[in-house]
């Protein structure tokens, strides 16, 4: 969201984004204030937009439920307002507005653009962030937007207001079979990179490795080590990684021909699934090997939410056949999970959209 504010020949236009935060209603507040003090400097009045950048993907349906966050959130902007500004209403002008809805925003450049653009469609010249915006949820965006929108020529600054500690501890409680994991892999690198088993090594490499280990065995590893479970899904492991080299070569054929066919027979399709993945690690893994495959392409993940590009009719029912997503399944779930229904299955109940 973004605070505008317009006074006289030495008007202060401000422009504020605001995402859902614990210190957007400090933000707001400070927003007003420091409209309402040039006011009493200039003897002007203010205008103050707030604008809500929209991070979801374009959609045909124009009440969508982000949609409907952002008006939300934006009604409760309104209400602050009209509390902090009182019997101040005649000198400052409130406005609300939602931008992005017809672009994909996802990088910090992408909502730099969208928000300079307003900023210059409004005559607005310095940016006010809430120093908790946040549109994408838990990933950092605040320093390279900041950053980008400086770099169009905008003043940027902070909203003063305090900050609560969300972090979790760096240091947590450790066993000693973290403490053995963590020397076991870090030998077992140290090993590989050395290339070679003669005695100095192999001292060398257990020292390192217990040094590493009595450094990091509380940092490192964030929940506790069960041996025979990593044991399995290492195995399984092992069994994916040939397989996913061979569907990489598939792939690689595939689109050789395509390439080559005097038709050029591509039908590029986005897909958008959820995927029966669930954990970090193993949603990480089954994006990266959609992307590594070629013809697929991983746009998006939103939680279990895919988004996914196939060039070719083929690329793309391969992917919803779902092999590469039972593959992964039985690395991180073992074999029983492999027989949840495919995306295919799942889209001819209602839950695919293309």
């Amino acid at each position: 969201m973004f605070v505008e504010v317009v006074v006289g020949v030495t008007d202060l236009r401000l422009l504020v984004p605001v995402s859902e935060s614990v210190t957007l209603r400090n933000t707001v507040a400070y927003a007003i204030r420091h409209a309402l003090e040039r006011t009493d400097e200039t003897e002007g009045a203010a205008t103050i937009h707030f604008v809500y950048p929209l991070s979801e993907r374009p959609t045909l349906d124009p009440k969508s439920e982000e949609t409907t966050v952002a008006d939300t959130l934006l009604d409760r902007v309104t209400v602050w307002t009209e509390e902090d500004i009182e019997d101040d209403a005649e000198r400052v002008t409130i406005d609300t507005a939602v931008i992005g809805t017809e672009e994909y925003l996802f990088s910090p450049v992408d909502y730099a653009n969208a928000l300079v653009r307003y900023a210059r469609t409004h005559d607005l010249d310095v940016a006010v962030f809430d120093p908790e915006f946040s549109p994408l949820g838990t990933t950092p965006l605040l320093p390279p937007l900041e950053a980008e929108v400086r770099k169009a020529g905008l003043d940027v600054e902070e909203a003063p207001v305090q900050r609560e500690r969300r972090s979790p501890p760096l240091v947590r409680r450790g066993t000693v079979t973290q403490f053995l994991a963590l020397f076991g892999v870090s030998y077992l690198f140290y090993l590989l990179l050395a290339g070679s088993l003669e005695t100095y090594d192999l001292v060398t490499g257990a020292i390192s490795a217990s040094v590493v280990s009595v450094a990091l065995w509380q940092v490192s590893l964030t929940s506790p080590v069960r041996p025979v479970r990593a044991g399995k899904q290492l195995g399984r492991l092992a069994l994916y990684l040939p397989y996913l080299l061979w569907e990489i070569v598939k792939g690689s054929l595939h689109i050789a021909y395509v390439v080559l066919h005097p038709e050029l027979p591509i039908d590029p399709k986005v897909v958008e699934f959820d995927a029966a993945v669930w954990s970090s690690l193993s949603i990480t893994t089954f994006a990266n090997s959609i992307t590594l495959i070629p013809g697929t392409l991983t746009v998006d993940v939103s939680q279990r939410r895919f988004t996914v590009h196939a060039l070719t009719p083929t690329t793309y029912e391969d992917l919803l056949e779902g092999s590469l997503e039972r593959a992964v399944r039985f690395v991180f779930y073992g074999r029983e999970a492999t027989e949840i229904p495919t995306p295919r299955e799942r889209m001819n109940d209602g839950d695919e959209n293309t």
